[in-house]
């Protein structure tokens, strides 16, 4: 078996900022699925390790000898609420490798037991969880969203108990690093500013080297993250995701997409859509992300006043002077997105109340939120009342109308921005009925569904004749209202 050559450095830190951890013994466990794909990219040689082999080491059973598997720490806003030590309480970062282009990647396991911050957990995981994972975040990555990436599947051979005993599963995680929000206001909650300091420099070495030597650092940082998250966010609006759990320990500072827990796909469109069956008060609603996105960011920016400067009145003064200047890039991100899906090159005024107007149509009348955008790309030259989407109505003509006469306004053809829109508004999304399906049939052995997922989500953007019923939106029936934590 040919094992990983890790390189890694989050270990070298002080041993405050983790704890060394073992995976739970999982002496019957098998492989589901293994992406190739991503294992090439990452310059992974495992082509000569059979099915039993990549079990044990996604899994934990066979530690390569560079490996020194570590539970990292962190704290976070769990819901607007501070809890001030979390940390990975199911979850083991085997190693860090790097890449033929010298980029590096954590590779972590997910529900291989329990460690120091499981806080009474078993730290195991259901299988449930780790199919949704594994679906979705390889979704996201071929829709062009900035994602952690799901490289095996395995299932653990035991049962776990949540309502009922279900199968258990371990995922194996790729991330640009597993750095979040909470895990400085870990360090900021207990005045240790040598270790956020000691993290700042990391956090720009790793992610925005560029920075260092910028006239403040600090500000830098600040800043590079609000405008990686923002890109993030206002990619997940314009597909119509909602993460479901944007507390700031599920935050990445890389601004990849982390955590795929109660997340969903808006099927019937709606601003305050809310699918986690915790979110009572639609904290994490659609419509409510980028606000969350921005409030996550200054819980970020608090942490790191100390470091801007001793005395705190000026430094929250500088902070604010520097937020000022750059915290509508969320709002920017989101209109450049959504300004595509209607096929507009460049953004200009008045394009946000198109956009809205489009928006508050597909609410009024309850239509399914990818289709309708695709429906528009098909249609562009001849919408009428033949759609099979799109519903006729008095904000729809008085949408058309405004919609025309702002592609006539642009110097690119009717077909530029047909090719455009399509390149930008997907037929295929893992739909919440489906990925439900593939859940429940892998807990009995079924993997067809799952498989097929994969397969058709590798091209979301093109029409594939023999999966044409996985981009059909749920029957009323068939929709999911509400989505659980993996824990």
């Amino acid at each position: 078996m040919t094992m990983i050559q890790f390189s890694n450095s989050y270990d070298k830190l002080p041993s405050a900022f983790f704890a060394q951890v073992a995976a739970a013994p999982f002496p019957e466990a098998t492989l589901l699925a293994f992406n190739h794909d991503l294992a090439e990219e990452l310059g992974l040689d495992l082509s000569n390790s059979n099915s039993a082999e990549l079990a044990k080491l996604f899994t934990g059973q066979q530690i390569p000898t560079s490996s020194n598997p570590i539970a990292t720490v962190y704290a976070g806003h769990q819901f607007g609420s501070f809890s001030p030590q979390l940390g990975d309480g199911r979850a083991l970062l085997l190693g860090e490798i790097l890449t033929p282009k010298g980029e590096r990647f954590d590779i972590q396991l997910k529900g291989s037991g329990d460690t120091p911050y499981s806080r009474n957990g078993d730290g195991r995981s259901s299988l449930g969880p780790v199919i949704r994972e594994y679906i979705v975040s390889e979704a996201m990555h071929h829709l062009g969203v900035p994602t952690t990436r799901a490289l095996a599947a395995c299932m653990s051979g035991e049962k776990v108990f949540r309502e009922k005993p279900l199968p258990g599963g371990v995922f194996t995680r790729v991330a640009s690093s597993h750095i979040r929000i909470g895990t400085f206001e870990y360090f900021a909650n207990q005045g240790d500013l040598n270790s956020l300091k000691t993290l700042l420099d990391y956090s720009i070495n790793r992610h925005y080297p560029e920075i260092a030597k910028s006239e403040s650092p600090v500000l830098a940082f600040i800043e590079e993250v609000a405008k990686a998250q923002a890109n993030m966010v206002a990619h997940w609006l314009s597909f119509g995701f909602i993460h479901g759990v944007m507390n700031t320990d599920n935050m990445s500072i890389s601004g990849e997409t982390l955590d795929f827990g109660p997340c969903a796909f808006v099927d019937n469109f709606s601003h305050s859509k809310v699918f986690s069956s915790i979110d009572r008060y639609g904290r994490y609603a659609y419509s409510n992300q980028i606000p969350v996105a921005k409030w996550n960011l200054y819980r970020l920016a608090n942490c790191l006043l100390p470091l801007v400067d001793e005395r705190e009145q000026i430094a929250v003064s500088k902070v604010q002077d520097s937020l000022a200047s750059y915290l509508n890039v969320y709002e920017d991100q989101w209109l450049e997105k959504m300004a595509k899906k209607l096929g507009l090159f460049e953004v200009r005024g008045g394009d946000d109340e198109l956009v809205r107007q489009f928006l508050t149509y597909l609410e009024e009348e309850d239509l399914d939120f990818t289709l309708s955008f695709r429906e528009l790309s098909l249609g562009i030259d001849q919408l009428n009342e033949s759609s099979e989407i799109l519903t006729q109505s008095a904000s729809f003509a008085d949408f058309l109308q405004n919609w025309q006469a702002r592609l006539q306004d642009q110097s690119q053809s009717r077909d530029d921005s047909k090719k455009l829109m399509d390149s930008v508004n997907p037929i295929f999304i893992p739909r919440n009925h489906r990925v439900e399906e593939a859940i429940q049939l892998a807990n009995t052995g079924i993997l067809t569904p799952f498989t097929n997922l994969n397969k058709l989500l590798k091209n979301p953007f093109t029409e594939q004749s023999e999966f044409k019923h996985f981009a059909k939106p749920p029957m009323p029936s068939e929709r999911i209202q509400a989505t659980f934590c993996g824990t």
